[in-house]
């Protein structure tokens, strides 16, 4: 990976982007992808997007989501004690003793989530994390220097935890679910640009927002640019890491490769192309299953207007929705090269239809 590349993947992931709030993320993103694209559009709710070759019947997406879990601030009591309730799927079992930023108009607050030390617990009977019982504590000692702080209900509250490699080999950091897609999609742009690759095609490069509260910037963005083709880019868990269960959850592990979904929303035809393409030119990849659905945007593009054909391909990785999130760079990689090759390989006007 190129050192430019990483030090943005980086700091990218530094960047807080909670859902609802991404503009911070998405402005970063942005400056990042501009000399790769021709154009770019922001809609309304702040998905952003990122043209090469404007003007094309045909049209062909690559998409991440941008934005990452939080907390909204829910109550504050006489005390200062701050109560907080769920922006996304935030875990509140990891949440005791991290540290913690609140987004304020007047800047960013530190804070922490406080907990009761062992001695005072009673170890028979255990207190479990939960929405009654955690508060985070900004150093006031009342409700009004609370307020005073620039603090109100609504408030936004993300986890404070930098980036950091473990043995030349991972990067590990929060939000990575699905900075890393972001980081990706716009890999594959320079890659293009960089390579002098013309497409026959306009290609959308989409960074969209509200994924972790029900795909809802995908499912804006989708019906907006109404595309041919989508590409979706997300993560996937690491079922080799302690306490998982392959049988029910898959086998699917860090420097596997990419990992490509087969379910109703996946266009099986398209999804062939994809493993033609990664068997072609020999890079690594592992296979999922979903049922129902797949819990990405896959499934706000699929389903969009008539209908498009979708295709996910995921990057492995550990502990999701923590602060330790943590992906192997070879799968980076590789989840770049195969998006890349399948853009360069694909033709306009293709159709993936079974039959006519």
């Amino acid at each position: 990976m190129k050192k430019a590349s990483k030090k943005f993947f980086k700091e990218y992931l530094n960047n807080n982007s909670p859902t609802g709030f991404e503009t911070p993320g998405q402005k970063m993103w942005l400056e990042y992808l501009k000399p790769y694209i021709d154009e770019y559009e922001v809609d309304v709710y702040g998905t952003t997007v990122g043209i090469i070759n404007p003007g094309k019947d045909y049209k062909v997406v690559i998409e991440a989501h941008a934005d990452e879990i939080a907390w909204f601030v829910n109550y504050i009591d006489d005390n200062g004690y701050i109560y907080v309730i769920r922006n996304g799927g935030s875990d509140h079992q990891i949440a005791p003793s991290m540290r913690v930023k609140l987004h304020t108009k007047k800047g960013k607050v530190d804070g922490i989530f406080g907990w009761p030390a062992i001695h005072v617990r009673d170890r028979a009977k255990e207190p479990q994390p939960s929405l009654k019982n955690l508060t985070i504590d900004v150093g006031a000692s009342s409700k009004d220097e609370v307020e005073e702080m620039g603090i109100h209900v609504g408030t936004v509250v993300t986890f404070d935890a930098d980036a950091m490699e473990l043995n030349d080999k991972y990067l590990v950091g929060r939000a990575l679910d699905n900075r890393a897609g972001g980081f990706m999609i716009a890999e594959v742009a320079r890659l293009l640009h960089e390579k002098k690759k013309e497409l026959p095609y306009t290609l959308y490069v989409v960074n969209a927002v509200q994924e972790e509260i029900g795909l809802r910037g995908a499912e804006m963005i989708s019906r907006s640019i109404k595309p041919n083709v989508a590409i979706v880019t997300d993560v996937c868990h690491d079922t080799h890491s302690p306490m998982y269960n392959k049988k029910e959850q898959g086998d699917t592990k860090c420097g596997g490769g990419p990992c490509v979904t087969t379910g109703p929303a996946v266009q099986n035809n398209l999804l062939n192309m994809v493993i033609d393409v990664a068997e072609k030119k020999k890079i690594p990849f592992q296979r999922m299953a979903a049922s129902r659905f797949t819990g990405t945007d896959t499934d706000a593009f699929a389903y969009s207007d008539i209908g498009v054909a979708s295709a996910l391909i995921s990057l492995p990785l550990k502990y999701m929705h923590t602060t330790v999130e943590m992906v192997d760079l070879s799968d980076v990689e590789a989840c770049i090269k195969l998006m890349y090759e399948f853009l360069v390989q694909l033709d306009a006007g293709h159709d993936f239809r079974y039959f006519r």
